[in-house]
């Protein structure tokens, strides 16, 4: 082993935290995690609250990583290195299964498993295709240049969310206010605070209210045989359902909207992706969400003993971030990585994560993205950017990547 990666050498710090900013491509992940996939892909770095977590970038390590039950998802243990203190100080107040360790986390993912099994999910596509065209007819006859993600992107999966879950979709300004918060970097602790206490007293309200009056829906599910049977309190189905809202719409509204401009600015693709065969469409959503990988904070761990991964031994109590932006471009697993490719077999990217932690919700993200791409640019076969690339703002501010607004036109 290399002095440079023993665990008493001193952490390479090239940049002052966790690298996130984009380069001259904005797809490409910062040019300093490219850097350490070539060069030191296990090493140091040194994140916001100054302590310095070990790094992975290798696609075969973060798998390993990810699938080890030695390292724990809970970011209450010490050690575990928070993605801001915003996120620190809200992660500590709303739990759920995201941020638990088995057991406790087979325990509560169990209770929602039904609800994004591929078959049911499936059973959603005409209702999400509904959906789309109507939103398209909408931007349509509305006026030119257009917004896509207020417009297109972001109430798609937002209607979805909200009528799998329960949620009024008449209070979607609301959510999305808060959600805006909540995966924000730059939210300071007292706001992070006070937009998760919104959000969880708005969901607890709407549990109480599902007890005496339930609906075909996830939280009268949960209300109706988890809060009344006494097995859970309505604080921690709103959590539960907090991460469910949040999750289940900004992802996906990122992936439209970024996945547009990716097309976009890839004419060759986006001609492949109109003619709208099936098997492409499905090739082109993996591809994209491994070529973008949206989620650009790492996947966050922590140690509950010593353990060897990649060579490195790391011990008990010392965070770990799992780079999957940098993983989904490791030639070992993606040749040509850095080349945007819809015929690609990409299904095994690390996008949603690996192991028992990964995404719940990927079976509905799918098909959703699915309808989309096969509808949104056969409809308006003129679709382009009414700004050039380079005067978009990107979303380098937040957990999730993507773009604050998208101007189209046609």
């Amino acid at each position: 082993m290399s002095e440079a990666l023993s665990a008493e050498a001193a952490p390479d710090v090239v940049e002052p935290e966790y690298p996130m900013a984009r380069g001259r491509c904005p797809f490409d992940p910062p040019p300093e995690l490219e850097r350490r996939l070539a060069e030191e892909p296990v090493s140091r770095t040194k994140i916001w609250d100054g302590s310095e977590p070990w790094l992975f970038t290798r696609y075969e390590d973060v798998r390993a990583l990810l699938r080890d039950p030695r390292v724990s998802a809970d970011p209450g243990r010490p050690g575990y290195p928070p993605q801001s203190p915003g996120i620190a100080a809200r992660r500590k107040r709303a739990t759920s299964f995201i941020g638990m360790d088995d057991p406790e986390h087979a325990t509560q993912r169990r209770l929602l498993t039904a609800d994004f099994m591929v078959k049911k999910v499936e059973r959603l596509r005409p209702r999400i295709q509904h959906i789309v065209d109507e939103l398209i007819d909408e931007m349509l006859a509305g006026p030119k240049p257009a917004n896509l993600v207020d417009a297109f992107a972001l109430p798609l999966p937002s209607l979805v969310i909200c009528e799998l879950l329960g949620v009024p979709y008449a209070d979607r300004a609301f959510f999305h206010r808060v959600s805006k918060v909540l995966i924000s970097k730059e939210a300071t602790p007292q706001q992070s605070l006070d937009a998760v206490e919104e959000l969880l007293a708005y969901l607890r309200g709407l549990v109480e209210k599902k007890l005496t009056d339930p609906g075909d829906d996830v939280l009268s599910r949960l209300a109706t045989g988890q809060v009344a049977q006494g097995t859970m309190t309505a604080d921690e189905v709103a959590s539960m359902g907090q991460l469910l809202l949040v999750a289940g719409h900004e992802t996906t509204a990122n992936m439209i909207a970024l996945g547009t401009v990716a097309l976009l600015e890839h004419p060759d693709q986006l001609d492949l992706v109109r003619e709208g065969d099936p098997a492409l469409i499905a090739n082109a959503v993996e591809e994209l969400l491994r070529y973008l990988t949206i989620v650009h904070t790492g996947r966050r761990r922590v140690a509950l003993e010593d353990l060897e991964v990649a060579g490195q031994h790391i011990r008990k109590g010392e965070g770990v971030i799992a780079a999957s932006d940098a993983a989904n471009r490791d030639a070992e697993a993606f040749p040509d990585p850095d080349k945007l490719d819809v015929t690609r077999k990409a299904r095994h990217h690390v996008a949603f994560g690996y192991g028992v932690h990964q995404c719940l919700g990927q079976p509905l993200a799918r098909v959703e993205l699915q309808v989309v791409y096969s509808t949104l640019y056969r409809r308006i076969p003129t679709l382009k950017l009414a700004v050039p690339l380079d005067e978009l703002n990107f979303k380098n501010d937040m957990l999730v990547y993507g773009v604050h607004s998208l101007p189209v036109t046609w």
